[in-house]
């Protein structure tokens, strides 16, 4: 139960319930392939590439061709959010805070599915027939901080390493960084006058897209053993969002609780990187 909702009783000064600030819901779901599954665990199953066999006489036998299959797996994990208003506490203030317990609970729920995303597409995958293979990111999919921020040469490095392993660039590319990342691209005294007119646009929020990757500005990004910021450039389908449960609210009285209205959610995700060519980490010193 809360214990500091009394800082929201009402005097003369006051009149309402104000959400501080905080990222309301998930920047990212929509930035990757989610698929609803049922189970404690799922698999994704995939199909590679295969070359085709040249014919080089008539009424020769027909080929035989391996294609290669892998497949990924996801574990599941369970998000839960409670807390308790009492009676007192409704008749205290102006307004039933009950809907803004909501909006708390569901934007918690949202920063949880970015948490398991952003993890995802970094950490360590599990692959094969049962998933008992660990597949970490390549050290080539990794562009070195370099003693520097994030850089236009950095954003066209990651764009040449996607294009180098063939993905498709129909497939929506993305790119997630911490608001001082579009400070280091305003502030590059090698950003060209048209470069720096389309960095400034992309601060302002009059463009959302550079150098091919659609900008996603979060403040979740996790940092390495050095201190560096992760950026993530990623194709969409590099990504999967497992959802076994939607959020899910309740809002009831707690007969055990004097009759105090919880308000509960709870969610089912998991996240895994599906390919490793089509991630790619820039290292940001910041």
């Amino acid at each position: 139960m809360s214990t500091q909702i009394t800082t929201a009783f009402v005097n003369q000064f006051s009149a309402n319930v104000q959400m501080l600030s905080q990222q309301m819901g998930s920047l990212l779901r929509d930035a990757v392939d989610v698929e609803s599954v049922n189970g404690e665990k799922a698999f994704f199953d995939q199909v590679g590439s295969a070359a085709a066999v040249k014919r080089t006489s008539r009424h020769s036998d027909t080929p035989m061709v391996e294609t290669p299959h892998t497949r990924r797996m996801v574990t599941m994990s369970d998000y839960e959010y409670a807390d308790l208003i009492d009676d007192q506490d409704k008749i205290r203030l102006l307004i039933d805070p009950t809907s803004s317990y909501g909006r708390a609970a569901a934007a918690a729920m949202g920063r949880a599915m970015d948490d398991e995303i952003i993890a995802a597409a970094l950490g360590t995958s599990q692959t094969g027939k049962d998933g008992s293979t660990s597949t970490a990111l390549p050290a080539g999919q990794k562009i070195a901080h370099g003693s520097a921020g994030l850089t236009i040469a950095k954003l066209l490095s990651a764009k040449e390493t996607l294009d180098a392993a063939s993905v498709d660039p129909s497939i929506t590319r993305h790119i997630v960084v911490s608001p001082k990342q579009i400070s280091d691209l305003l502030n590059n005294t090698t950003v060209t006058s048209s470069d720096f007119n389309t960095v400034k646009a992309l601060a302002q929020g009059q463009i959302n897209s550079f150098v091919g990757f659609n900008f996603i500005v979060s403040n979740r990004l996790t940092t390495d053993a050095n201190g560096h910021r992760q950026v993530i450039a990623f194709a969409s389908d590099g990504i999967k969002l497992a959802v076994g449960k939607e959020p899910n609210a309740r809002i009831d009285e707690r007969a055990d609780k004097s009759y105090s209205t919880q308000v509960y959610y709870c969610q089912t995700i998991g996240s895994t990187r599906m390919e490793e060519a089509k991630i790619v980490e820039l290292a940001c010193q910041e």
